[in-house]
């Protein structure tokens, strides 16, 4: 993905973007060649999808325990503060759930990077969800 369509994904000016995938690229969680483009990396694309699993964990959990409306819990942003234990008790308090509010799948907690039926990795296809 260029870093052009990332700041106009995320709303944001291209430098500061720039800025960010300089040091994405500094933990070598992202691989950045100037004009060609930025990617994840293997730990880029597990810390992305940790972030997901914990967005929708959380989602499912606001509106089957809390009875939130799932527009409503998706504009809660607390998926970068959700530790492993609270992740696993959430996740075992809902059974264990392989889908979000939203119908969509949720990534599992362990193992390869899931993927749609179309191949699309899991981060792609949550990027693209309202």
């Amino acid at each position: 993905m260029t870093t052009q369509r990332l700041a106009e994904a995320l709303g944001v000016s291209g430098p500061s973007v720039t800025n960010m995938v300089k040091r994405l690229h500094a933990l070598e969680l992202v691989r950045h060649e100037r004009y060609q483009g930025v990617e994840l990396t293997d730990a880029g694309e597990q810390i992305a999808l940790s972030v997901v699993r914990h967005h929708r964990l959380l989602e499912l959990y606001l509106v089957e325990a809390l009875g939130y409306a799932w527009d409503k819990a998706h504009t809660e942003r607390l998926e970068h503060h959700v530790s492993e234990e609270l992740e696993a008790r959430m996740e075992a308090a809902l059974g264990h759930p392989t889908r979000d509010p939203h119908g969509d799948r949720s990534p599992a907690g362990t193992g390869p990077s899931p993927r749609s039926p179309t191949g699309a990795c899991w981060t792609s296809t949550w990027a693209s969800a309202p």
